[in-house]
């Protein structure tokens, strides 16, 4: 059996938990599933897909119950399966300190077909020996060249060679700002920054909305670490100066087709085309050393007809690769005859490489090439594509390895591809050439299926008033085993779920750009997305009124007076909420009013007037009654209990809570009977945590340890890590007024590890409380 000390980093340790399984005689992930999920806490049935994900090497973090229980379903005893879980605790904790794996290595694979460089390489290098640690302030190297010319290439290579030698290995992140991309905008720095910040292990709830603050949060959390920031494809300094940390530990790679001179304290590389030498070898790097040498002259006339630019030398490099009986001198010849139809260098030679690697393709991989030219989106994956291609899943896998074989796309990421925008560029103009009804109809379908891989992912994290999609999609959309693989894939999707809406609308498929909006507005409120949900409601009311259907129309506009809540324009929200109601007392809508009315008594909440608050609460709760639903009105008791509690009533708002768990309850048992209702399991959290602080208000701590357990029970059955270790938390107040210190220092614990689990700065208020007894 592997010993689970051996693993010096969390990919180690996950190499040794696929030892076990080879160990226990190599069991199928579907029967190891069986035997995990009635081993979890509480038991519950686990996705083939979920334990699959656990053996992974390229994960981030594990989830510390899900490794216990497979390890126990392969056989380990109880003191060996103690080992594996301190073990498990103990490489997630070298990862947040710098340990060997580093959590934030957020580097794309350095490119094995790497060559020259040298002169630029050993500059870089120096540049770094020569900074962090000795100098006062940050290290910038600004990379600047033209597209093709390798820049992203050298900054990871240099990057690769630096983690290598031991330094920085504590964080690494990489962003592609898609400056020059000719089909989507710069990113925004407010945007990469809350990334940053969420892989930097901030709650997306504690991630503020501005720019400026965003910054000045980044640059603390970067302050003191032993840092490496790549920031590829810059459009100017302004881009990149809010994303630069301020600690001299740090240093930051840039790369951008633009002079960054204006960048303070910016070392500027400019860096050219491949010299004749360097190209060559890239091109016997990819095709081999005996072709080149058998045919040195034909080698050195087709570097030269590329320009000496690497992009263009790897693309005609490919293309030979792929065709090895095609004498060097052939595709000399082939490049040649295109040469006279072009002007400019750069897009002399790209083109004609672009058009020669296209032209050699076979035809279905042409049509997809053709259509990512039309993805609105940045990346794709296989799903996605076979979808937009209406091809079997494997076709679309095997065509999209013969794209990439061809240097025609590339993984920065596993499962996901993306074209270099040059390259999306040629790709868009040959689409162009083609019959657009089929780049159109093929938009039309991604769309479909990003429609309805969203609803799957909304329906797993417990979306409210979700509607199912009213178009069925061609080709089967994802699907989700948990609540956080559904809350994972809207983080990778999020932006060709924007990209997508805005095609929708583009192409006047107005039902599609609606309920795109409403599919991601939940995920948008968890992920603090809010200015991209408000711009998504706005297309979704322009696209109601298109219809004409004010049904819709008030759906979203209620959606949009939302977002503009969560953004703090409370203003914006009322009007919002005045106009869906208007519209809902026209259809004599009553159900549908009672949730706005609800959501305008929370706009008077937000500003502190209780008395108009419980005005709109009551009406709403009204409305409910009259319209039997339970479910609203179990959320109308909450906020009328809310706001009694907040005028210190304590027994009233028990009374309210109360109410509103006997409510929830049956639309609990309704969603147990019919799996297209929704269980607001996480509303039920929240209220069961509520009821257990009036408890320990009043003094009955007893009561209030009752009410953390359900609360701690029911968190476990969500799967929602920051809800359980709040829940446990919570517990360990409970149990300290109750006089049973030991068990609440054992709550605490379990809360700490969780909260150092996932990055959460509350992890340090408890490890303070367990330093002090309280």
């Amino acid at each position: 059996m592997p010993d689970p000390g051996r693993a010096g980093d969390l990919a180690e340790f996950i190499g040794l938990l696929g030892e076990l399984r080879a160990w226990a005689g190599m069991p199928s992930y579907r029967s190891l599933a069986k035997r995990v999920g009635p081993l979890m806490r509480p038991a519950r049935a686990v996705s083939p897909f979920t334990v699959v994900d656990a053996f992974k090497v390229g994960r981030r973090r594990l989830d510390l119950d899900l490794v216990v229980a497979i390890v126990r379903a392969l056989g380990v005893d109880g003191p060996g399966t103690s080992r594996w879980r301190e073990a498990c605790i103990r490489v997630h904790g070298q990862a947040r300190s710098g340990g060997p794996a580093g959590v934030f290595a957020q580097l794309p694979t350095d490119l094995a077909t790497f060559t020259g460089r040298q002169r630029e390489v050993d500059s870089l290098l120096d540049l770094a020996a020569d900074g962090p640690g000795s100098a006062s302030t940050v290290v910038i190297s600004a990379i600047e060249g033209m597209g093709g010319v390798g820049k992203t290439a050298l900054a990871v290579h240099v990057a690769h060679r630096l983690v290598a030698s031991g330094r920085f290995t504590e964080t690494q992140l990489y962003v592609n700002l898609r400056g020059f991309d000719p089909e989507h905008a710069p990113a925004d720095p407010a945007e990469v920054l809350g990334a940053f910040l969420r892989q930097l292990g901030v709650p997306a709830k504690e991630v503020p909305q501005g720019l400026d603050e965003r910054a000045v949060m980044f640059r603390d959390c970067m302050s003191g670490r032993d840092a490496l920031v790549v920031l590829d494809d810059a459009a100017d300094e302004r881009q990149v100066r809010d994303l630069i940390p301020s600690s001299p530990g740090s240093l930051v790679l840039i790369t951008s087709r633009r002079s960054l001179a204006a960048l303070d304290g910016a070392a500027l590389l400019p860096l050219e085309v491949f010299r004749r030498d360097e190209a060559t070898a890239l091109l016997a790097r990819i095709v081999g050393a005996g072709r080149v040498a058998a045919e040195p002259a034909a080698a050195a006339e087709i570097v030269e007809l590329c320009g000496y630019l690497p992009l263009a030398v790897a693309l005609a490099a490919g293309r030979l690769r792929s065709r090895p009986s095609w004498p060097l001198a052939h595709m000399a010849d082939r490049l040649r005859g295109h040469v006279a139809e072009a002007t400019a260098l750069g897009s002399r030679t790209l083109r004609h490489v672009f058009d020669l690697s296209y032209r050699g393709l076979p035809e279905p991989a042409q049509r997809v090439l053709r259509l990512l030219g039309r993805h609105p989106g940045v990346d794709y994956t296989v799903g996605a594509v076979a979808a937009m291609a209406d091809l079997p899943a494997h076709d679309a896998d095997r065509l999209l390895e013969l794209l990439q074989d061809e240097y025609l796309l590339q993984q920065k990421t596993p499962g996901r591809y993306e074209l270099h925008d040059l390259l999306r560029n040629f790709a868009a103009q040959a689409a162009g050439q083609e019959d657009s009804g089929d780049a159109d109809a093929a938009v039309e379908r991604l769309g479909w299926w990003f429609l309805h891989s969203a609803y799957h992912a909304a329906k797993a994290i417990d979306t409210p008033d979700l509607p199912p999609p009213t178009t069925l999609s061609e080709h089967e959309p994802m699907t989700f085993a948990s609540y956080d693989e559904a809350l994972e894939w809207f983080d990778r999707e999020w932006g060709n779920l924007t990209a997508v809406q805005v095609a929708a609308r583009e192409l006047g498929l107005h039902g599609m750009v609606w309920q795109l909006a409403v599919a991601a507005k939940f995920a948008a409120a968890l992920r603090l997305h809010m200015p991209d949900s408000a711009a998504a409601h706005e297309r979704a009311v322009d696209a109601a009124r298109a219809l004409g259907d004010r049904a819709v129309e008030a759906r979203v506009t209620g959606g949009l007076g939302l977002t503009y809540r969560m953004l703090g324009r409370l203003g914006d929200a009322e009007r919002c909420y005045r106009e869906a109601l208007t519209i809902l007392r026209e259809l004599g809508d009553r159900v549908r009013m009672g949730p706005v009315l609800l959501n305008t008594g929370e706009v008077h909440y937000d500003r502190g007037d209780h008395e108009q608050a419980t005005a709109a609460y009551l009406e709403a709760l009204e409305v409910f009654e009259q319209s039997g639903a339970i479910g609203g009105r179990a959320t109308a008791y909450l906020c009328l209990g809310k706001v009694r509690q907040n005028l210190g009533d304590l027994d009233r708002a028990e009374h309210y809570y109360l109410l509103s768990m006997e409510d929830n309850r049956t639309v609990s048992a309704a969603a147990r009977a019919d799996s297209s209702k929704v269980d607001n399991r996480r509303g039920r959290i929240g209220l069961l945590g509520r009821l257990a602080t009036v408890y320990l208000a009043r003094g009955e701590a007893e009561r209030a340890v009752q009410g953390y357990q359900e609360t701690v029970e029911l968190a476990r059955l969500v799967g929602d890590r920051y809800l359980l270790a709040d829940a446990v938390d919570g517990l360990g107040e409970a149990l300290l007024a109750a006089g049973r210190e030991e068990q609440a220092r054992d709550a605490w614990n379990e809360a700490l590890t969780m909260f150092d689990d996932i990055g959460h700065a509350r992890a340090a208020a408890v490890r303070e409380r367990l330093r002090h007894g309280s």
